[in-house]
């Protein structure tokens, strides 16, 4: 059985992105393509209905190729558990309204056993200074949190 992994919608975004002039984020791009390209396929890759609303915003064009690589894959399903969880995460992150769905987003990781949640969201979710908090809320509500990671760090096989 495959590693289960949940991308959240910062991974389509670079993905597709067209390349920037800026060389850090241009990094994030390629280094988001060949994990894209040559480690997706070694895990069971999970979404949300929030990862597809967030990719269908912004310019047409950009959003089309954002919801067309995401198209094949299985969408995981908010529920009374996800919900409550994110609210509790929102809390006790201190996240400010606009940040919510990053409590979301680990919320449906954490409730559907999901081992890996992969962003390059490093304020709100790939933030060391928040995983104690993260792990702790996740456990208090009867849940194990993903692991949270950018694509450079679920580049290498085990």
């Amino acid at each position: 059985m495959k590693p289960t992994v949940y991308i959240e919608t910062t991974i389509v975004s670079y993905l597709t992105a067209w390349p920037s002039r800026d060389v850090v984020r241009l990094s994030h791009e390629m280094l988001t393509r060949e994990w894209w390209a040559k480690r997706k396929p070694s895990f069971e890759v999970y979404v949300s209905d929030f990862v597809f609303d967030e990719a269908a915003r912004g310019d047409p064009v950009a959003a089309a190729e954002r919801l067309r690589n995401l198209a094949d894959i299985p969408r995981l399903r908010v529920n009374s558990a996800t919900t409550d969880l994110s609210e509790r995460l929102a809390t006790a992150l201190a996240l400010p309204h606009r940040a919510r769905l990053d409590a979301a987003h680990l919320a449906i990781s954490a409730v559907y056993g999901i081992a890996f949640l992969l962003t390059w969201n490093c304020t709100h979710l790939a933030n060391g200074s928040l995983a104690d908090r993260i792990e702790r809320t996740c456990a208090e509500a009867g849940y194990k949190a993903p692991k949270i990671l950018t694509p450079e760090l679920l580049m290498e096989s085990p």
